[in-house]
């Protein structure tokens, strides 16, 4: 477990630079932890970490029972607790703890391990208890959370939903209280959330490195002061850090004092509306959110502006979108929902009473006034005046974070002219027709990779198909194959009683066979041949049809094109889909076809991957007309490349491209060099019929 304090002192969260929204988002969540806590997403190197480890400095401490395990309230202990019953009496205070769950943490250490051997044996529930337990009343903080693997996952949705976590072998169970503070960071570019999850958070945030070169010294000036002399730097800090923890036990004093009036319930209800965001979460998220904004800005009253930087706060992650669209609202409808459902209720707007806080107003909220993280105010575009802040805050521009959109599959193809500069017979890119469901393409056999839903695979998780020894610490106990190697020595253990004799050696673990995710290849078409035929809109919507179906069994993707008299790795390998996207629809086409430059960069590709994760089955998706043009024998080269990829045993799929009365069967022979097997865009269609019962064995045979 690494938890928030230790010998070296905590970067001061009064020392971050710039960032209003994180900060802002932060405190909202210390001030109320029922707002459901922060998702932060941005590129790598903003200091995401930095500012989420500092929070726990900031967080009131905790009163425990003494002893306690778990974290029970003395005036309230979980009657469940494993270390229950409690005593009156025996209070401790503690700081409140930020435990860190690591990207490949397993499962027992995530909910605990309970000692099977001692519970069938002995009949005692002999429980270590995991960084769940460690996190209940305290911050449970994921950096990478995107990477997350998908059982572990699948616990902490289950823990977030009922506030307790459980651990069952065969039977045998152990239940603890489980309420955290759900915190992770993210870089998009390495994937998305799964839906589930991401409905957890309650706010997100985008961050990113600030363009103004007097912010970016501002920055990097702490950051050296900080590693010369951590305590020093520290100390000097340690007035800000005072007052804002102050603030934020003022605010949470006056939270259960704020109202939350009608017009601007109506005014939530209409925003989620509006934005057509799925359940009844995000309604309840911005009702929090915006009372925690009242009682930060020092007021017991809701206005509309508290209104609106929730909504930017809570929605932009909940609102019905592709999963290649950055999150965003659109900041016009917000307001104009807002003007319709506000104006004659009286809330927002120039004639709002003034705050009447403890300190009479917005000057004098708090311990560092109003402005963005003192009134609750919404980033307003151009400059503003702003109240005193937090020297942190005082800064000469706020960075503007909007993400950009991608670009949509419905776009209509742009006309085929050259680029400006453009090679030769370059065409320029084209959108992508609509995506569309498409059917699973499968690597053959039995592999071992990350858990995911594609191929067939050994995995923690899925249906049982057997039992072997402990490799390692005991997973999921085969209860049926335990008794069966342990019966035969009861006698020679001299057992007496009704109890069964186990000995570690008697242990089984069930082997299980679920899906993994796979490494996902594609490898383009982009020459003459296809944009002559005006195809090319058509490839795109599979190509990002077959992306999207990536996106959603968790694959790691990469896209390699050829044209011209080369090939280029347009996207190396990574688990965001929404580059390769970005790639596909700003592909230029046009030139000749080296189809053996596309397979040989293919080839090269994977192999670097089998070193670095030698466990992920690659799929090669060739989409191709199947021709072959430019430099000598280009069909004799594209055919030995093939042979190359089929020796190492490369699942492959070409995609037939070819269109028109006249077909040449090129894409056919190609995927017979291949060892795999050719399947028509309208065969890749999930709702095709011949799709229900080809597969990409094709005409692989059986070894």
């Amino acid at each position: 477990m690494t938890t928030a304090h230790n010998t070296t002192p905590q970067y001061p969260f009064t020392a971050v630079v710039g960032m209003d929204d994180l900060r802002l988002a932060l405190l909202l969540n210390a001030v109320s932890p029922a707002v459901g806590g922060v998702l932060v997403r941005g590129e790598k190197g903003t200091a995401k970490s930095t500012a989420v480890r500092a929070l726990s400095a900031l967080m009131p401490a905790v009163d425990v029972v003494g002893g306690c395990r778990f974290a029970c309230a003395p005036d309230a202990p979980d009657p469940g607790c494993p270390d229950g019953p409690h005593e009156t009496g025996a209070v401790e205070e503690r700081p409140t703890r930020m435990v860190e769950l690591p990207v490949g943490a397993s499962e027992d250490r995530l909910v605990g391990a309970l000692d099977i051997e001692r519970a069938l044996s002995e009949g005692v529930k002999a429980f270590e208890p995991g960084l769940l337990a460690d996190a209940h009343r305290g911050i449970l903080y994921v950096d990478e959370v995107n990477l997350l693997h998908d059982h572990l996952v699948d616990l902490l949705l289950d823990a977030a939903a009922m506030g307790a976590s459980y651990v069952e072998r065969e039977g045998v169970s152990v239940r603890h209280a489980a309420r955290f503070l759900l915190v992770g960071t993210m870089n998009p570019e390495e994937g998305e959330l799964r839906p589930q999850l991401l409905d957890r958070f309650g706010l997100t945030v985008e961050v990113a490195a600030s363009r103004e070169p007097d912010e970016r010294v501002t920055v990097v000036r702490r950051r050296l002061a900080y590693d010369a002399d951590p305590a020093g730097f520290a100390a000097d800090w340690a007035a800000e850090e005072d007052a804002l923890r102050g603030r934020i036990a003022a605010a949470r004093e006056l939270l259960p004092r704020v109202t939350l009036g009608d017009a601007a319930l109506r005014q939530i209800a209409a925003t989620c509306a509006a934005f057509e965001v799925d359940g009844m979460r995000a309604d309840i998220v911005m009702a929090r959110t915006a009372t925690a904004l009242a009682a930060w800005a020092g007021r017991t009253d809701v206005l509309e502006e508290d209104v609106r930087q929730a909504a930017l706060l809570a929605l932009p992650h909940r609102r019905r979108r592709n999963p290649f669209d950055a999150p965003g609202l659109d900041e016009d409808k917000l307001d104009q929902t807002l003007e319709e459902f506000g104006a004659d209720e009286g809330t927002g707007g120039d004639d709002d009473p003034e705050p009447d806080g403890p300190d009479g107003g917005p000057d004098g909220g708090g311990p560092d006034g109003g402005g963005p993280e003192g009134g609750g105010q919404p980033p307003q575009d151009g400059g503003q005046e702003e109240a005193p802040l937090p020297p942190e805050a005082e800064l000469p521009h706020q960075q503007e974070r909007e993400a950009p959109q991608a670009p949509q599959a419905s776009e209509k193809p742009e006309p085929e002219s050259a680029p400006q500069g453009g090679a030769a017979g370059e065409k320029a890119a084209v959108g992508a027709t609509e995506p569309f469901r498409t059917r699973r393409l499968d690597v053959p056999g039995l592999g071992e990779g990350a858990d995911g839903r594609r191929s067939r695979a050994r995995t923690a998780h899925g249906r049982t198909t057997g039992a072997r020894r402990p490799q390692g610490a005991l997973g999921k106990l085969h209860l049926a194959a335990t008794v069966q190697a342990a019966a035969p020595h009861q006698r020679s253990r001299g057992r007496s009683g009704r109890g069964l004799v186990v000995r570690r050696d008697d242990l089984r673990e069930a082997v299980r066979e679920g899906r993994e995710g796979n490494l996902v290849l594609f490898v383009v078409d982009a020459s003459g041949s296809m944009a002559a035929r005006k195809r090319m809109s058509a490839v795109k919507g599979a190509v990002l049809s077959l992306l999207l179906d990536a996106y959603q069994r968790r694959d790691k993707i990469g896209l390699i094109t050829f044209r011209g008299t080369g090939a280029e790795l347009a996207l190396p390998p990574t688990s965001s889909v929404e580059a390769g996207a970005a790639r596909l629809e700003q592909l230029p086409t046009g030139g000749r076809t080296p189809l053996s430059e596309g397979l040989l960069r293919a080839h090269e590709v994977l192999r670097v991957e089998r070193m670095r994760d030698a466990s992920r089955r690659p799929l090669l998706v060739v989409v191709t007309d199947g021709r072959a043009t430019g430099g000598p024998e280009p069909v004799v080269r594209a055919a030995r490349a093939a042979r190359l990829l089929a020796g190492e045993g490369t699942a492959s799929v070409v995609v037939d491209c070819e269109a028109g009365p006249v077909r040449l069967g090129l894409a056919g022979e190609l995927a017979r060099e291949l060892q795999g097997t050719a399947i028509t865009l309208d065969e890749l269609r999930a709702d095709s019929v011949s799709a229900l019962v080809r597969t990409v064995q094709g005409n692989r045979k059986a070894a």
